[in-house]
């Protein structure tokens, strides 16, 4: 298997296991005092609605990254779609002051989905 592909699926499994299986689990990596997803996005001020569409984007970027193992664009696109929403995510981080333990996930997803990116253009 080649490091690219494992990546893909890497970060697809990363972001399904977040999104469906951790959901409304507390974990170290959650906003300031979040005890789920949901509430994550509350310490973030963000609307409800944007919770959703960011879960979305993550889960269908995550389906679309399997499918880019056999198909080079889906893979880029899913990539830079992936990398602009961990940018999102260090943002918010940021934005709450949490320590720097909290954003080491966004942060490795991040360096994930843009090699993923930048391997996946079509050049």
């Amino acid at each position: 298997m080649k490091l690219i592909s494992f990546l893909q699926i890497v970060v697809a499994l990363g972001l399904l296991n977040v999104w469906l299986l951790r959901y409304s689990k507390e974990t170290p990596y959650r906003g300031r005092n979040a005890k789920n997803l949901k509430e994550e996005f509350i310490v973030y001020g963000l609307p409800n609605w944007f919770h959703y569409l960011v879960g979305a984007l993550k889960i269908g970027s995550a389906v679309a990254m399997i499918i880019g193992l056999w198909n080079q664009p889906v893979a880029f696109v899913s990539g830079v779609l992936v990398s602009t929403l961990m940018l999102g995510a260090l943002m918010m981080h940021l934005k709450v002051q949490d320590p720097i333990k909290k954003s080491i996930p966004a942060t490795i997803m991040l360096m994930m989905s843009s090699i993923i990116a930048y391997e996946n253009a079509i050049h």
